[in-house]
């Protein structure tokens, strides 16, 4: 498996964007992040540059525009993250994280026919 560059929360927040709507030029990414950041457009320009320079993003010039495209697959990359955070707090051990998330959350019987189902799926793969 290949390492995928460390995006921080803020550059994450700029490749949920590219990921949603690739190929988008930077002003794009500026308007819509605009609406639901308190960042302006220059630091917008620096997380986009920092995503370039790690390998994240690949980008060409359209006339004057700069049309950005993901490097980095999004589900490639949150198993990437879902895995560290699973060794970083939990030892690798699934079952003690859920344990601990189900013994803190409230959960609706919605989420629980889910994770039913889910767990059913992958007990069937074994067989």
């Amino acid at each position: 498996m290949k390492s995928l560059p460390q995006i921080s929360e803020a550059e994450f927040e700029v490749m949920k964007i590219v990921w949603k709507y690739a190929p988008i030029s930077t002003n794009e990414i500026t308007e819509r992040l605009v609406k639901t950041t308190t960042w302006n457009p220059k630091t917008i320009q620096t997380l986009i540059k920092r995503l370039v320079t790690k390998g994240a993003l690949a980008y060409e010039k359209q006339s004057r525009v700069f049309v950005y495209t993901p490097l980095v697959d999004e589900n490639e990359y949150i198993g990437q993250e879902s895995r560290s955070f699973l060794n970083r707090f939990y030892n690798g051990n699934i079952t003690s994280m859920l344990s601990a998330f189900i013994e803190n959350e409230k959960l609706t019987e919605n989420e629980i026919s889910t994770l039913r189902s889910l767990l059913s799926k992958d007990s069937k793969k074994g067989d």
